[in-house]
């Protein structure tokens, strides 16, 4: 038997301006300005305002009036067709380049530019170095494939001997596979690249540089006793191999040269690609803070010329060609609306970054005044949410993604977000006070006797921050400080 319910489903949905406004917000200034480009390419009613001065302008917004007026007379087009009214606002200088004190100059943030190879064409350059054979270059290309990011090759050479026969039908076996790796990539440059594991990499650099007692030593250790002397257990070193604690600090200074992760010394040289503009600017005028948008954030867009010229030819036209007109129109129209929206979420984006970031500098003032890390105060986004009337998950989108120039240096935005604990007096502070005085004990120490997280725990205590062991050790890993033990120095 059919039974027939009411039922009532609340749902949210957003529309096609929402969700195109919350993509723009998370974007950068660069990624941004490519945004931008992408949707100029893309819609032609889009048009820079770089590329018209402001007369040819005005004659375009007298084209579209007239244009208009005789559409109506001649009612070619339904009167809910279009209303060209409602886009020539944007064919004038948008309203949100009007607040000219919140904007920066574009050249203040200007980037080098140079093409580059990637890392792993860089390697198989360097492999034309090298008499090999059709297989063997097609082995060797195969391993430069399978060194990750960091320079090392984490499968075993069983795996890519397999890989090599299912995926390229080449017929070899391990051995043949690990002869490669040792007489051909661990030649590359980088020293190091290809090891399987650091105490590989760090052998491989140790031979790559001129061979003295101290290296062949170094060598040796690293051979022999790496887990040994990776703990810092310098006592059994110099007992085992009856040296002085001086010849040992030779031998750690020597590897403390060399690098962990090879395949980022190609990148160092690539940093540019990773260059950051910073999103806001905060400088202080007569004692009081000024916050102000990358101008770059504020693209000149209107309705592109050539649409008058449409109008024109429509106007014109014959009885005859009443249907291609409103099909053309149709195209118009979402063309026009497309550029409409995107106008609009670029103006309501500059809104929200501003807005959003202006409170932030208001919760952090005495910070942005004074460039003191212990005046942070504990924010979390729920409160620069509830205090512009925005959702947390906007003012997360700008707080991950953005970064601030300030007298003291260019920050990430979420920089400014901690949590709080309660100190002996029951006030709220900020983790970053915590962690900038952990780090100031830790520096302090004494590097023989490095303190271990428990006194770490103390010591804090006595300063009237009660935190469990387990927070230190977080906050610790959070500054990138290693435990005690490897903190130890002779």
């Amino acid at each position: 038997m059919l039974k027939q319910q009411l039922q009532l489903k609340l749902t949210q949905k957003l529309s096609p301006q929402q969700i195109q406004l919350m993509k723009l917000v998370q974007l950068p200034t660069l990624a941004f300005e490519q945004r931008v480009k992408e949707e100029l390419e893309e819609n032609p009613a889009l048009e820079s305002s770089d590329s018209q001065d402001w007369e040819e302008q005005d004659n375009t917004e007298d084209n579209y009036d007239t244009a208009q007026d005789e559409y109506e007379d001649n009612q070619i087009i339904e009167a809910d067709a279009i209303n060209v009214d409602e886009y020539l606002s944007d064919d004038e200088i948008p309203d949100y380049r009007l607040y000219t004190n919140n904007y920066q100059e574009e050249d203040d943030f200007g980037l080098p530019y140079r093409e580059e190879i990637s890392f792993h064409q860089y390697l198989i350059e360097q492999l034309n170095t090298f008499r090999l054979g059709e297989k063997e270059r097609e082995i060797a290309e195969f391993l430069v494939g399978s060194i990750n990011d960091n320079g090392y090759i984490r499968r075993s050479m069983r795996d890519i001997a397999d890989d090599l026969a299912f995926t390229q039908n080449i017929y070899t076996d391990e051995k043949e596979v690990e002869h490669i790796l040792k007489t051909v990539i661990f030649q590359l440059e980088p020293a190091g690249i290809g090891a399987r594991d650091l105490q590989e990499s760090l052998i491989i650099q140790l031979k790559h540089k001129p061979q003295t007692a101290i290296t062949e030593l170094a060598i040796t250790i690293l051979t022999q006793n790496f887990d040994i002397f990776s703990k810092k257990h310098y006592d059994k070193l110099t007992q085992k191999y009856n040296i002085s604690e001086e010849t040992l600090k030779e031998v750690i200074q020597e590897v403390e040269k060399l690098n962990p992760k090879p395949g980022s010394s190609y990148a160092e040289g690539s940093k540019f690609t990773e260059q950051i503009v910073p999103d806001f600017t905060i400088t202080i005028n007569d004692g009081e803070l000024e916050l102000s948008l990358n101008g770059r954030n504020a693209p000149e867009l209107h309705v592109s010329q050539e649409y008058t010229e449409m109008f024109k030819t429509y106007r014109d036209s014959t009885e005859k060609d009443r249907q291609k007109q409103k099909e053309a129109v149709e195209f118009i129209k979402q063309k026009l609306d497309a550029a409409k929206w995107f106008i609009d979420a670029i103006k309501q984006r500059q809104n929200t970054l501003f807005v959003t970031m202006n409170a932030i500098m208001l919760h952090q003032k005495e910070y942005f005044l004074t460039g003191d890390e212990a005046k942070i105060k504990p924010l979390i986004l729920k409160d620069i949410a509830e205090s512009i009337g925005m959702d947390i998950s906007t003012v997360s989108r700008v707080a991950n993604s953005k970064f601030v120039s300030t007298p003291y240096g260019t920050k990430p935005v979420k920089a400014f977000f901690s949590e709080a604990i309660k100190n002996d007096d029951g006030e709220d502070i900020s983790t970053y006070e915590v962690k900038k005085i952990l780090q100031t004990i830790i520096e302090g120490e004494d590097k023989r006797k490095p303190y271990t997280d428990d006194k770490l725990m103390e010591l804090l205590k006595d300063k009237g921050y009660p935190i469990a062991r387990r927070t230190i050790a977080k906050y610790r890993e959070q500054l990138d400080i290693p435990v005690a033990r490897l903190r130890k120095e002779l």
